[in-house]
């Protein structure tokens, strides 16, 4: 008799099989067991050895296996050759095989084979476990139009679905966030029930769904109804509350249950944690922990992981690293450690990420896709595009799968670096593209100034039948606003309502406020505010009072800042707007009293800073810190270019110096502003031929505009600064934004 040993290794003795007879029917038995105990890696090594030994493979062994296939998920090809084994001898006729590859190839990430299957099948070949399982697989990929033709197609030709079923539709429409779409298959689900009434998991189902739509009062209803509640119940009840910023209540849930005599489990736990991270409640989730020590609980690897994950997302980086520290290094898998390195990125601490990443390699764990996406955007934040580069190829290298997202982040990537050329060739080049992606083209063309180029995108976007959401337009309309294409942006507008049906949102009206003020349209900006269906935000007001301030408009720039300052009086830019609008008219009296209002109510400026990667690390620079250990040939760097801007004819722009001091002291603070300081570094520690980047984040000021358009010219170099509106890409004397930001 041949014993499997499910210790801490698995093992299983080769030399018994040899020793034995053993028919097939054993050999699955054994499949079965070590992948029902999660032991994929062993049962592999069985099949491999049913293969050497040309054992019967038969209709009973192949689901098992490729069930194992999909618990490892990395292991698509393996899984593509048992299909190929399961083609060439013929076993394509079962459809439990079938369903086993559908099934196998969603898990693994694959899910164009997986619908190639699925196509292959007549109607009649369908059962309702193949329909449910390709359901589920477009929902995984995030496919949710091709989900809902699937279930339109399931009842047009009258499939019962089974509770599987349901359930995968439900967490469908959990994903897809839509309240009217979630009433819908609630009555689907009602309707299809065999006893006409729903049982406790398809109604634990029912109400995580509500509760991620936004409607978290029906869900308490469901949960009300419940004549037995489970822990999942419970789980799905806490988690909805804090996933909808309802945190007392569910802390007093979380309290009931206890109360009620049912421990939470480490799926509630974890259920908790995830959603703390989520919403970023950092105090709920430190009460959560401190439950976990206070009562012995032990926490598993994946609850240490999702602990590391929340702390990260609430930004606190140390408890994160800490709870990183005491994992065991044995344990630490790619998920883990692509938790810390994404903590890490949040805060943009990109020496702390990069450093991690190298220890993850040195232990001998390779990244996965979103480990890269993680350190993408990170790159993208911080403008650091030699080392974005350097993950690129290191993604070509490994053979790491350029999934839709991953792509995606590259353009984005690209586009944030101020490489839009290669942003442009990778979309032109992804054989694949979803909505997420022509928004990141779109908006990236947009951050460049390339108004003309992100239109003509948009219209391709049309001719390939996919639809335009909220964030396309968002990004359309910047596109006009930073391009100067007033009648363009305002044609989108009546179109986005007239043409596809989109009620605008205050991101939408912002745009067009933005827009127009650009443009030098104040009245018919505060017009489309005060004829605004819904109540603007800051977003809006504040674009009103920015483009007050370019335009000098004082009138109207106090009626925003009035209005920005009830909604939000804290909020230092908008006190310093006001004060720079003062400023320019000379009235420094009022400058005075802004500025005496925000000492008192503790209200400090955001300083400016700019900085440069060189060589893989990013550069800080900030007015007046000597901080950086090449400060001497910095300042020295700067009286050149003082000397050469001066003999160019260039004449400092000391409005630009909303001081009330005299004009040598404001010609000394324009010398020394950030983006001056991280050019004079650019020039004397990158070569030549390179253009120098620089990532400000501020508004470029108007000086500092002009005579970086004589540098580039001076020193023949390219500078690319990207402020915090877009990308200025001088050379030659000129700005690719034609004077027009």
């Amino acid at each position: 008799m041949i014993k499997t040993q499910y210790n801490h290794n698995h093992a299983i003795s080769f030399d018994s099989f040899q020793r034995h007879s053993s028919p097939a029917s054993l050999f699955n038995f054994i499949i079965t067991s070590y992948v029902r105990n999660n032991c994929p890696i062993q049962a592999l090594r069985i099949y491999a050895y049913m293969r050497e030994t040309d054992s019967d493979i038969n209709t009973f062994t192949v689901p098992s296996i490729l069930k194992a296939c999909s618990q490892l998920s990395w292991s698509l090809k393996q899984g593509q050759e048992i299909h190929g084994f399961v083609l060439k001898v013929g076993l394509d006729w079962d459809v439990f095989v079938l369903n086993a590859l559908i099934q196998m190839y969603t898990e693994c990430e694959n899910i164009e084979s997986a619908c190639s299957i699925f196509n292959r099948l007549l109607e009649r070949e369908r059962d309702v476990v193949t329909w449910s399982t390709m359901i589920r697989g477009y929902s995984r990929s995030k496919s949710y139009g091709k989900a809902l033709d699937l279930i339109s197609e399931m009842q047009f030709l009258r499939v019962k679905p089974s509770a599987v079923a349901m359930l995968n539709m439900v967490n469908l429409f959990a994903d897809l966030g839509s309240p009217k779409m979630a009433r819908l298959i609630h009555a689907y689900v009602v309707k299809n029930s065999d006893t006409g009434s729903v049982g406790v998991p398809i109604t634990t189902a029912l109400l995580d769904m509500y509760a991620k739509c936004g409607n978290i009062a029906l869900a308490r209803r469901l949960f009300n109804r419940l004549n037995q509640k489970t822990v999942v119940s419970w789980s799905a009840m806490i988690a909805g509350y804090i996933r909808c910023n309802k945190l007392e209540d569910g802390v007093e849930l979380f309290t009931k249950m206890q109360d009620e005599n049912i421990l939470p489990n480490e799926i509630t736990l974890l259920s908790i944690v995830l959603e703390c991270g989520f919403v970023g409640a950092l105090k709920l989730g430190k009460q959560v922990h401190a439950y976990m020590i206070r009562n012995g609980f032990k926490v598993s690897f994946t609850l240490a992981t999702s602990l590391v994950d929340m702390y990260g997302k609430c930004g606190d980086i140390k408890t994160a690293r800490k709870i990183f520290d005491r994992t065991s290094k044995s344990e630490r898998d790619v998920a883990v450690w692509t938790t810390i390195i994404s903590g890490y990125a949040a805060l943009n601490f990109l020496d702390q990420a990069f450093e991690l990443l190298r220890q993850m390699r040195n232990a001998g764990i390779y990244p996965n896709e979103i480990t890269m996406v993680n350190l993408l955007s990170l790159c993208a934040e911080t403008g650091a595009l030699h080392l974005g580069k350097s993950i690129h190829a290191y993604i070509d290298k490994q053979g790491i799968l350029s999934d839709v997202i991953l792509t995606t982040t590259l353009v984005d990537m690209y586009a944030k670096c101020g490489d839009i050329d290669s942003a442009c060739r990778i979309f032109s080049g992804a054989s694949t593209r979803d909505i997420c992606m022509w928004n990141a083209m779109i908006g990236g063309l947009a951050m460049h100034g390339l108004g003309v180029e992100a239109m003509d995108l948009f219209s391709q976007l049309q001719r390939t039948g996919m639809k335009p959401n909220d964030i396309t337009f968002i990004g359309a309309l910047h596109a006009c606003s930073h391009a100067g294409l007033l009648s363009e942006g305002q044609r989108l507008f009546d179109r986005m309502v007239d043409e596809f049906g989109m009620n605008p949102k205050v991101e939408h009206y912002g745009c067009m406020v933005d827009l127009l003020g650009r443009a030098g349209k104040l009245n018919q900006a505060l017009e489309m505010i005060n004829r605004m269906p819904i109540d603007p935000n800051t977003v809006v007001w504040g674009s009103l009072l920015a483009a007050c301030k370019q335009h000098k408009n004082l009138q109207l720039g106090e009626i925003a800042a009035k209005r920005l300052l009830e909604m939000d009086p804290n909020n230092c830019g908008y006190n310093v707007l006001m004060s720079n609008i003062y400023a320019a008219a000379n009235r420094w009296n009022d400058v005075a009293g802004v500025r005496k209002n925000m000492k008192a109510t503790g209200i400090k400026k955001a300083p400016g800073f700019s900085s440069m990667e060189v060589n893989g690390y990013i550069h800080e620079f900030i007015m007046g810190d000597q901080s950086h250990p090449q400060t001497k040939e910095i300042l020295e760097k700067l009286v050149e270019m003082g000397k050469k801007l001066k003999l160019a004819g260039h004449v400092p722009n000391t409005s630009a110096v909303l001081l009330n001091v005299d004009e040598e002291e404001k010609e000394t603070s324009l010398t020394h502003h950030s983006e001056k300081l991280a050019m004079a570094f650019g020039l004397i520690s990158t070569a030549s031929n390179t253009p120098i980047r620089i990532v400000k984040n501020l508004r470029v000021c108007d000086d500092c505009h002009s005579a970086t358009k004589l540098l580039s010219k001076i020193y023949r170099r390219m500078i690319v600064v990207r402020d915090r509106n877009r990308f200025h890409r001088f050379s030659e004397g000129s700005c690719s934004c034609g004077d027009y930001w």
